[in-house]
């Protein structure tokens, strides 16, 4: 089944421990299921993660109500090939930004770069995707 992660799975976001070795999904991203992620990149993080999970729960979850679509069709068959995160930038008391390329491969075609500096915004102690700017 598409999008099924174990706890012990490398996480898909890439993040490594100290070590330089990938965190598992549930020592990174997977602990933002619950949890209120601590930053704008973490939540970005797992936003991406969430995308190559097929959580389209999750993602509409993290979604700012302000920008958020009634609902969510993810590209079938869609695969995630790798998450860079470029920069990472407090912009006032409850605003960041995350910009980050995610690469990705459809059924049929080549690869495709997303290019985006994503806006978050902080809410009752909780982190949101706001929107973003494609580059």
């Amino acid at each position: 089944m598409p999008g099924v992660l174990s706890d012990h799975d490398p996480c898909p976001c890439g993040r490594p421990d100290p070590r330089g070795r990938p965190l598992s999904f549930g020592a990174c991203c997977g602990r933002w299921r619950e949890t209120p992620a601590p930053d704008a990149e973490c939540l970005m993080r797992s936003r991406y993660s969430a995308f190559v999970r097929e959580d389209t729960a999750t993602l509409l979850a993290t979604w700012h109500p302000r920008t958020r679509p009634a609902a969510l069709e993810l590209e079938p068959g869609l695969r995630w090939l790798g998450l860079e995160v470029r920069d990472h930038r407090t912009t006032g008391a409850d605003r960041a930004e995350v910009e980050f390329v995610a690469r990705s491969r459809p059924i049929t075609g080549a690869a495709h770069r997303l290019h985006e500096r994503s806006r978050f915004l902080r809410e009752d102690g909780r982190w949101y995707y706001l929107d973003g700017e494609l580059s």
